[in-house]
């Protein structure tokens, strides 16, 4: 039995021309409150002062994406960054003063691989051999 595999799951419907349910709807909400901005606000610069914000909102909530989203996305992130809980903790650990006397005792150490006695071996053999090259 085959079955098909569902792709552009992440592409909405286009319903209304060119545009889907959810871009209809923004537009359409932002042409209404300006509609509504200009028939409240008497003066027509003031009005357009103020359509203007709404407008480009409700276009910028059609169709603009931030990092492959939808800008509804990072809108509801901001407010719930802005009203939400923030609750920054800071625990300062305590310093440790060392004196220069240990200081200098840990820098003198070093690391000593440990030594198997096939490797314990091989030194002594090549010590023996260089001591009785430079005593000839």
């Amino acid at each position: 039995m085959r079955f098909t595999v569902p792709q552009f799951i992440d592409v909405e419907d286009k319903i209304f021309g060119p545009l889907s349910f959810r871009q209809f709807a923004y537009l359409t909400g932002g042409v209404g409150l300006s509609y509504l901005l200009y028939t409240i606000i008497p003066s027509i610069i003031l009005a357009i002062l103020a359509i203007i914000p709404v407008a480009s909102f409700a276009v910028a909530l059609a169709f603009v994406k931030v990092n492959e989203k939808p800008f509804i996305d990072t809108v509801e992130a901001a407010i719930r960054f802005a009203f939400g809980e923030k609750l920054y903790l800071w625990k300062r650990s305590p310093v440790e003063k060392k004196n220069k006397e240990e200081a200098v005792v840990v820098s003198t150490k070093r690391y000593a691989p440990a030594l198997t006695e096939s490797k314990l071996h091989d030194i002594s053999w090549g010590l023996d051999v260089l001591s009785q090259k430079r005593s000839e």
